[in-house]
């Protein structure tokens, strides 16, 4: 990527995030990205297309993030299942005031065949994925039920924390995803 897509890049993000994406502008976004919009156009194609980029992009950096934080979690399956929230609450402090890009772009693109749709469905389906994958060291024959549900408590957490509705929400999901944990780990054992 060209240093002026970067900063085409870089300065959509920043507004598409703060002000959302339908009220940002291409005017806009080459103003604060300091470029021509003929140049904004020739490295993206459309605004779409800068959509695109930029959910892509929040979407890779949060998966090396969390990887990251999975790799150096204790091996167990439920502190890595823990260290998904923990992971999401180092996250939103420092990137995620809002709550969660991908919720927040959800909210203005429902419809499927806009271009960042899939980005934005493929991201919370991989997270699925994850808890279930998770899930199924833990209970083998409910995993996608546990994968189910703590993907509830963790979209639940970053809906709520970017509403500001209480302090500290993910945590609070954590704890929750802890006693629930525990409590199927009782309960396989007793079969």
């Amino acid at each position: 990527m060209t240093p002026a897509a970067r900063r085409v890049l870089e300065a959509a993000a920043r507004l598409f995030y703060e002000r959302g994406i339908h009220a940002v502008g291409v005017d806009l976004i080459a103003a604060e990205a300091g470029v021509t919009k003929k140049t904004l156009y020739d490295r993206f194609g459309s605004k779409e297309q800068i959509v695109v980029e930029y959910l892509a992009d929040r979407d890779e950096r949060w998966r090396a993030f969390l990887a990251q934080c999975l790799d150096t979690a204790q091996p167990t399956s439920t502190a890595r299942v823990l260290a998904v929230f923990d992971a999401s609450r180092a996250w939103a402090a420092k990137n995620s005031s809002k709550g969660c890009s991908m919720v927040n772009a959800h909210a203005e693109i429902s419809d499927p065949s806009h271009p960042a749709y899939p980005i934005i469905t493929g991201q919370k389906q991989w997270m699925l994925t994850l808890f279930t994958d998770l899930a199924g060291d833990i209970t083998p024959d409910r995993a996608g039920h546990l994968g189910q549900t703590l993907m509830l408590l963790h979209e639940g957490a970053l809906v709520a924390h970017g509403l500001n509705v209480f302090a500290d929400p993910i945590s609070h999901a954590r704890e929750q995803a802890q006693a629930l944990l525990a409590a199927t780990g009782s309960s396989a054992a007793k079969r």
